[in-house]
């Protein structure tokens, strides 16, 4: 590839960088630019997959000890705000109890990120819904250790 070609890529990028600032907060463009959390986990504690209404699927990982939360992943196949959503989630449930944790919703997701256009609100949602039905794979894998060997990946 050309010096030309590498600086026409980069200029485009960067002009998508500023058009998103006039879009999304600090905290939205910091966690789009460098996504925590992203990436699959080996022998989870707790996992689960949700589908949301635009299409996107979340899957989000735990793991625990003590019915903590010490980790947490997530991946997904969806948008920038999917992406940020995911992240925010792992973020705000990491270092939670289980009881802590299940009152992260999607309500609690958008004011830690300041805010998502409105056509972006219902990635909060895929996320807070997939940490929830995660922690309930958990509890019930705890309860019925025999349900992990079974696990559909």
């Amino acid at each position: 590839m050309s010096v030309e070609f590498d600086k026409a890529i980069e200029e485009i990028q960067a002009s998508i960088i500023r058009d998103a600032r006039k879009i999304y907060s600090e905290k939205v463009i910091e966690r789009w630019l460098n996504p925590k959390y992203f990436g699959e986990m080996e022998n989870p504690h707790g996992r689960a997959t949700i589908t949301g209404p635009c299409g996107d699927t979340m899957t989000i990982f735990l793991e625990m000890i003590d019915d903590k939360i010490i980790d947490a992943r997530f991946v997904t196949d969806g948008c920038m705000t999917t992406i940020v959503a995911g992240t925010m989630a792992c973020e705000l449930a990491i270092g939670r109890t289980i009881k802590d944790a299940y009152k992260i919703s999607d309500e609690v997701i958008l004011e830690s990120l300041d805010g998502l256009p409105d056509e972006s609100v219902h990635c909060a949602l895929l996320a807070s819904n997939t940490l929830k039905e995660t922690l309930a794979d958990y509890l019930s894998s705890k309860n019925e250790p025999w349900r992990r060997l079974y696990r559909k990946k």
